[in-house]
């Protein structure tokens, strides 16, 4: 018996214990080098305002990773549209441009293009994101990065143990309760995207998307990434 105990002991000791820096660790070495290295999708969304659906509109969006993304909204000859760089994000509208702010959207970076880094970049801009990489914790379907416990009002994303992708985020940044789920997850190569999400602020739903005519890898004219040279994105 006393053997047993001491085995057992031995076998607790020696464990692998998941932290936050070893779960993206995992995500690091199974999809950096190997995921998709552009995306495209037409997107229904629908816009809420007190629980009640308000506008449902099409989106046509162009991703190519690590930071290059363009939504263009309605007919897409109607030049109205957004484009996405690694630090701005510039509105058109009847293909003139109409405002510049900065980029403080983080999802195509969480969701895809910390692959196109290194796993110490990945690290550090999580931390530059607010996301405290020495609080983790687990249940039996996701880790939980950021957080170290499940009503702590901290930032932190949800990583999904079987696919090893994101499915949450929570986020305090803007001094309210920003989330995003993510899910219908479907593959494409050696990459997952989901096909559906949900975003909430102060737990009321915002706005709901779902993808169809998903295409991973195809060829994407840079071109229409140019906020200085607008032109119609691709059919």
């Amino acid at each position: 018996m006393k053997l047993l105990i001491v085995t057992l002991l031995a076998l607790t000791t020696t464990l692998p214990h998941n932290t936050s820096e070893t779960v993206l660790a995992k995500m690091h070495a199974k999809y950096a080098g190997k995921w998709m290295k552009s995306f495209s999708f037409t997107q229904t969304t629908e816009s809420y305002r007190n629980d009640s659906l308000i506008k449902t509109e099409t989106w046509y969006e162009h991703l190519v990773y690590p930071n290059k993304f363009r939504i263009d909204f309605g007919d897409k000859t109607s030049g109205n549209a957004a484009i996405f760089t690694h630090d701005s994000v510039y509105s058109f509208r009847d293909g003139k441009l109409q405002s510049t702010h900065s980029n403080d959207d983080d999802l195509m970076f969480i969701l895809g293009g910390m692959y196109f880094h290194s796993l110490d970049t990945v690290k550090a801009i999580f931390g530059r994101m607010g996301y405290n990489l020495t609080k983790f914790h687990e249940n039996d379907s996701v880790y939980i990065i950021g957080a170290d416990s499940a009503n702590e009002a901290v930032n932190q994303f949800w990583v999904d143990k079987h696919k090893l992708v994101v499915v949450k985020f929570i986020n305090y940044t803007h001094g309210e309760k920003e989330e995003g789920i993510f899910y219908n997850h479907k593959q494409f190569g050696n990459s997952w995207s989901e096909t559906a999400c949900d975003f909430y602020i102060n737990d009321k739903l915002i706005q709901r998307e779902k993808y169809y005519d998903c295409k991973a890898n195809t060829v994407i004219d840079l071109k229409i990434f140019n906020p200085h040279k607008f032109i119609l994105s691709e059919p």
